[in-house]
């Protein structure tokens, strides 16, 4: 390995010798500082060091055609001030190398991870087939800064997406980055989501809770509904707060009637939750017809759960003047009867399986006319006499 006075002028003049295919020139001046020059010509600058552990490594600075020879020196020494304090660049040079793309990323790690566990692992998919991947596919996942992500939720916005639709693709882009994160992917130590707000959808929070009295005539109408599992299906609604599908799908091996319990096995979050069995909900269940059916409210044609329900449904609302009321409404429901009846937001996150006390939270304003009562209490308690009424000042 000749050691020569490197310059631009020797650099251009030295060929390989015919009998070798490389030789590697350096100069004493700037250690660790090569030039290897191959016999096809070609000729690429070199930064031998030893890394922290003490081995000997090789960087790759650049191609000699690329770069000048002044370049290749600076680059040298910027590299040895790094090796000084400790930064192996070959060993981030090769963490880049890992750095996968956001497409690679899906279908390498999220998606085999969500469809193990996520009932909604199609949701996922049409989101990020149709809105993600289109705009953050071909980047790799330490690309991706905060402005794109904002730029990307706004623009959606831009092109009349409804508040929630850009939203959830807001959420799915955060829980997965989140994972890269969890996962230690190479490259990603920080989440670019981190801090971006979710667009206020006021106008888009739909509840609506059913009073004691529109319980009753909604009752009253499913009795006289066509679907004769209806009358029961609508009042395990109410009294459990429990969604849709949850009750269509639950079987008999799921209730534990000794404890009071229901063991939902699948919720939308993947996990399983137990629901408490009020008496009003163990009378409903000692009602139903209970054959060789494992299904609590078999379709009695099918003898299997109904894939919908919605016919029966939607004549029994109109027929009680409750044609703006949603099958999901009965869900909030049971909250806010819960919440004015006095309970915690902790007991009704508890019973109706919310990860988060936020989500519970928009029921907080129901409590408001118990509030009432309980401060009217004091009045009751210790009834003052307030003074006269002062004369007006004329």
């Amino acid at each position: 390995m000749p050691s020569v006075t490197l310059d631009a002028a020797t650099i251009r003049s030295t060929t390989c010798p015919k009998d070798k295919l490389r030789i590697e020139l350096f100069d004493p001046a700037i250690p660790g500082l090569s030039i290897e020059i191959r016999a096809s010509g070609g000729k690429t600058y070199y930064l031998r060091y030893r890394d922290p552990h003490g081995r000997q490594k090789q960087y790759r600075i650049g191609d000699a055609k690329s770069i000048t020879f002044d370049q290749a020196k600076k680059a040298a020494v910027k590299l040895r001030g790094q090796i000084a304090l400790g930064i192996d660049p070959a060993a981030e040079k090769a963490t880049l190398r890992q750095v996968p793309t956001f497409s690679e990323f899906i279908e390498q790690r999220y998606m085999p991870f969500v469809k193990g566990y996520k009932r909604s692992w199609i949701s996922d998919d049409s989101y990020l087939r149709n809105q993600l991947l289109p705009i953050f596919g071909k980047k790799h996942l330490d690309e991706i800064t905060k402005h794109d992500v904002i730029q990307f939720h706004h623009g959606m916005r831009a092109k009349d997406y409804a508040l929630g639709t850009c939203n959830r693709c807001l959420i799915l882009l955060r829980y997965a980055m989140n994972l890269a994160v969890r996962w230690e992917i190479p490259g990603i130590t920080a989440n670019p989501t981190k801090d971006v707000p979710l667009f206020e959808d006021l106008a888009g929070k739909k509840e609506r809770f059913l009073t004691e009295e529109e319980a009753q005539k909604l009752y009253e109408t499913v009795c006289r509904s066509e679907n004769p599992m209806l009358k029961f299906i609508v009042p395990m609604l109410i009294l459990t707060g429990a969604r849709k599908r949850e009750v269509l799908d639950a079987k008999w091996e799921d209730f534990d009637i000794v404890r009071k319990q229901w063991r939902i096995p699948v919720t939308k979050t993947g996990r399983p939750r137990h629901v408490p069995l009020s008496e009003g909900v163990l009378q409903l269940l000692d009602s139903i017809p209970h054959d060789e059916c494992p299904w609590v409210f078999a379709n009695p044609k099918t003898h299997k759960p109904f894939v919908s329900i919605f016919t029966g449904w939607n004549s029994a609302r109109k027929r009680a003047g409750l044609a703006e009321v949603r099958i999901h409404d009965l869900r909030h429901s049971f909250a806010s009867f819960l919440v004015n009846a006095g309970r915690s937001l902790y007991e009704v996150q508890k019973i109706l399986g919310h990860t988060q006390i936020k989500t519970t939270q928009r029921y907080a304003h129901l409590s408001q006319d118990t509030l009432l009562d309980a401060a009217n209490e004091v009045s009751k308690a210790v009834p003052l006499t307030l003074p006269c009424q002062r004369p007006s000042i004329r």
